[in-house]
């Protein structure tokens, strides 16, 4: 059971990919774009993710910051966040070192871990739930820079019956 910002990075990291959905602005209209990450460090009490300036993720969330990202490691619940991406890049050297690192791992090119289109962010306004496969949803409340677990729910969705 996932209970804590540390266990939702312990989480993440466990799976060798994990997925976060942004919203694209299309000519039909805005529309979910799901990719793969596999980046999550905990600092000061906040969860830290990385990508690059270049990318469209990082487009799409500077015009529109909801963002949605789900895991699910077998024999295991599934986790899900939701919340909007702040894009100041606060990443100190040990985070920005432990980034790179794993980028360059994954096959990406940098100069350094001070590459300018290096950066980090985080998530405001987290929701977070840890699913089970019963159909059980039980709420972590992401407050400040704790989560808990805040008891058995099911969330609601807009639109959902």
């Amino acid at each position: 059971m996932i209970s804590s910002k540390e266990e939702i990075v312990d989480y993440l990291r466990s799976v060798p990919a994990w997925y976060m959905a942004t919203v694209e602005d299309t000519p039909a209209g805005p529309a979910p774009h799901v990719r793969p990450f596999s980046f999550a460090e905990l600092q000061d009490g906040q969860i830290v993710f990385c990508t690059s300036k270049a990318k469209d993720v990082y487009r799409e969330m500077h015009a529109n910051p909801n963002v949605e990202l789900t895991a699910w490691k077998p024999g295991s619940g599934w986790l899900i966040m939701r919340g909007q991406a702040d894009l100041r890049d606060i990443a100190n050297a040990q985070t920005r070192q432990e980034g790179f690192r794993h980028m360059v791992a994954l096959g990406e090119s940098w100069d350094s871990p001070d590459d300018e289109d290096l950066t980090f962010f985080t998530i405001t306004g987290a929701e977070a739930w840890y699913c089970e496969i019963d159909g059980s949803w039980t709420k972590i409340a992401c407050e400040g820079s704790e989560c808990q677990r805040s008891g058995d729910l099911t969330p609601s969705f807009e639109g959902s019956e």
